[in-house]
C-alpha cells in the first residue's frame, strides 16, 4: 500500500527523499561541530581528571609538544601511537595543543640540539618557556603544564639558622620530602634565608615561610621580619605549641593571640590516632579550601585567636567535641583549666598595604607538613593550596592523582556455590528440557 502511495504521488516521494538527505546532512554537520563523548570505563581511564581540565583552561594560547621518538621501540612497540592516543585526551579540551614527532635516528642534529636523552622524550613549549618530560602519565604532564602556567616568579624563602624545619630538608621533622617536593613540582623556587647574614628579605620573595625556631632570634632579625610585613610581604607562619623564641613581636604586630595548651580531639582517638592529634574534616568557606573535601591531621596543634578588630578569618576548625588542654596528656577534660572546643588552628589575613595586597596564613601546627606526617590525608594538598593562594594564583589548583579502583571481584563461598550449580547443573538441565519440549511439540504436530 505504501508502494502505491509513493508511485501515485512522485512529488511527495521526491520531497521525502530530499527531507531524508537534509536530515542526514544536518546530523553530519552537527557531528563535525559538536562532539558528544561518554567514558564508561570502570575507572574513567579514558578521561582527564577535573584538575587537569582546570589547568588547560588556564593556558591562553597554543601549547606545542615535540616528541622525539622512533617509529618502533624495542620494549614498548609503537610508542608514537601510545603518545598520540594519550595526548588526544588533552586535545579534546585544548584544540590548539599541537603535537609534532621527530625521529632521533633520522634527524640526529635536531635531537642533539634539543638535548634529548631518551627515546620518547617530550619538549613542551608554552609562552616562551619549555620543559622536558621523560615519563608519560597524566600527573607528570599536567604538573609540567601547571609550572608553565605560572606567569610570575614564585620564589618561596624559608627562615633558617635557628633550628627551624627546612623546606627542602630530608629529616623527619623537615618539610622537604613531600611538601617541598610538591611545591617544586608545581613551579615554586625554594631557597633558605638566614637573616643574620642577609641585609634584608629579598624583594623578589613571593612568600616567606616561618617555622618553629629552636633558639632565640636576634632583635635585628625580628626587625627585618617586621619590615617585610610592614611593606606588604606574604607570609606562611607554622606555629608549634612551643615558646616563640623572639617572635612575640611578630605575633603582636599581627594582632595574634596565642592561648596556651594543645588541642584534644576525640574524633582522632576514634580513628586510632593519639589523643593529642586533631582532625580537620569541614572547613569554613575560603579560596584555599574551595572544593577541598579531604581530611587533614594535625599532631599536637595549638589554638589560635586574635585581637578584636583584626581582620583574621578562620581557615581550619577542629575538635567540635574536644577541648584545649593545659595537660600534655589531655586524658580528661578539666573544666577548671581546659577550654571546650571547637578550636581554630589556622587563620588567614588579606589586606592592602601601600597599594599592595598582602596575604598571610598562620597555622598552629608545623608537624602536619613534616616528612613524618605529611602523608596523612590531604595535608600536602592543603599546604600547596595555601602557597597557591599566598602567591596570588589560587586558580592553579593542586592536582589530585587518580586513585586506582579495585577491579577484582571477591565472591563468598555461597555465591561461588550458587554460580557453580547454576552453570554446571541448572543451565544444562534447562537446555536439555527445552530440547525435549521442542521435540515433543514437533512430534505431536
Amino acid at each position: 500500500m505504501l508502494h502505491k502511495f509513493f508511485n501515485s504521488n512522485p512529488l511527495r516521494n521526491l520531497l521525502f527523499v530530499l527531507l531524508l538527505l537534509s536530515t542526514i546532512g544536518g546530523l553530519g554537520y552537527l557531528t563535525q561541530r559538536h562532539s558528544l563523548q561518554r567514558d564508561i570505563t570502570f575507572n574513567a581511564s579514558n578521561s582527564l581528571e577535573p584538575g587537569s581540565i582546570a589547568v588547560l583552561k588556564q593556558l591562553i594560547g597554543p601549547v606545542n609538544i615535540t616528541v622525539y621518538a622512533t617509529e618502533q621501540d624495542v620494549r614498548l612497540g609503537d610508542i608514537r601511537k601510545i603518545i598520540r592516543e594519550f595526548l588526544s585526551l588533552y586535545q579534546r579540551y585544548k584544540s590548539d595543543l599541537k603535537l609534532v614527532f621527530i625521529d632521533p635516528e633520522k634527524e640526529p642534529e635536531k635531537t642533539r640540539a634539543a638535548r634529548i636523552q631518551l627515546n620518547g622524550e617530550m619538549v613542551i613549549e608554552y609562552a616562551g618557556r619549555s620543559e622536558h618530560l621523560t615519563q608519560i602519565n597524566e600527573q607528570t604532564l599536567t604538573s609540567a603544564l601547571l609550572r608553565l602556567a605560572h606567569t610570575r616568579d614564585h620564589t618561596v624563602m624559608y627562615l633558617d639558622g635557628h633550628g627551624e624545619r627546612k623546606l627542602d630538608g630530608q629529616a623527619n621533622h623537615d618539610l622537604g620530602l613531600l611538601f617541598g617536593a610538591k611545591l617544586r613540582q608545581n613551579g615554586f623556587k625554594i631557597s633558605s634565608l638566614n637573616l643574620a647574614i642577609a641585609q634584608d628579605i629579598p624583594v623578589n620573595t613571593r612568600v616567606l615561610v616561618i617555622t618553629q625556631p629552636q633558639v632565640d632570634l636576634m632583635p635585628g632579625e625580628v626587625d627585618k621580619l617586621l619590615h617585610y610585613v610592614e611593606r606588604g610581604g606574604n607570609l606562611l607562619w607554622l606555629l608549634d605549641a612551643e615558646p616563640l623564641h623572639g617572635l612575640e613581636r611578630l605575633a603582636e604586630k599581627l594582632d595574634l593571640v596565642l592561648p596556651p595548651g594543645i588541642v584534644i580531639d576525640p574524633a582522632a582517638t576514634e580513628m586510632n590516632a593519639p589523643a593529642t592529634w586533631s582532625l580537620g574534616a569541614t572547613y569554613p568557606p575560603h579560596a584555599i579550601t574551595r572544593e577541598f573535601n579531604l581530611i587533614t591531621a594535625y599532631p599536637g596543634a595549638r589554638p589560635l585567636a586574635w585581637n578584636e578588630g583584626a581582620d583574621w578569618k578562620p581557615l581550619v576548625e577542629v575538635a567540635a567535641r574536644g577541648w584545649v588542654s593545659r595537660d600534655a596528656s589531655g586524658a580528661r577534660f578539666d573544666k577548671r583549666r581546659d577550654t571546650p572546643g571547637p578550636a581554630v588552628i589556622a587563620l588567614t589575613l588579606q589586606r592592602h598595604i601601600n597599594e599592595t595586597e598582602q596575604r598571610i596564613v598562620v597555622v598552629g601546627n608545623g608537624a602536619f607538613l613534616a616528612n613524618s606526617f605529611a602523608g596523612n590525608g590531604g595535608n600536602v594538598d592543603l599546604g600547596v593550596n595555601m602557597l597557591n593562594w599566598l602567591s596570588g594564583e589560587e586558580q592553579l589548583i593542586s592536582l589530585q592523582p587518580r586513585v586506582a579502583r579495585d577491579s577484582n571481584i571477591v565472591l563468598s563461598q555461597m555465591q561461588l556455590t550458587f554460580i557453580s550449580v547454576g552453570f554446571l547443573l541448572c543451565l544444562p538441565l534447562l537446555l536439555a528440557g527445552s530440547g525435549v519440549y521442542i521435540w515433543w511439540i514437533r512430534r505431536r504436530a
